[in-house]
């Protein structure tokens, strides 16, 4: 496994660590398909959350929250409509957030989470 991937899938568990904590539950992680990855989805009271998750250890590269872009995006929404087509549940809602999480050095990871992003 390469470090990055060992990187990421860090972000992830903190992520649904994260989204866990603020009453969400994690219906699926890492789900595939032709046209891509999502790396959480989960449930916030009655909405479906698609959710992108970006690890870096620095800003050096720029936010993490910055590397997801409206081409992203719109891969997300595609890919929220293929795992929802899968799906044998109705959601009255749907939305897209994204978590940025900054592994330092030194201390806990810092979490940033943005919803509803569009």
């Amino acid at each position: 496994m390469r470090t990055t991937d060992a990187l990421g899938e860090y972000g992830e568990r903190v992520a649904a660590r994260h989204l866990m904590g603020a009453g969400m539950a994690i219906l699926d992680q890492r789900w595939r398909c032709r046209g891509g990855e999502i790396d959480l989805v989960a449930l916030d009271g009655e909405c479906l959350v698609v959710c992108e998750v970006k690890t870096r250890r620095s800003c050096a590269a720029g936010d993490p929250i910055e590397a997801v872009d409206r081409v992203k995006l719109a891969r997300l929404h595609r890919l929220a409509a293929q795992w929802l087509a899968q799906s044998d549940q109705r959601y009255p809602e749907v939305r897209i957030d994204v978590v940025g999480v900054r592994v330092p050095r030194r201390g806990a990871p810092v979490v940033e989470h943005l919803r509803a992003v569009i």
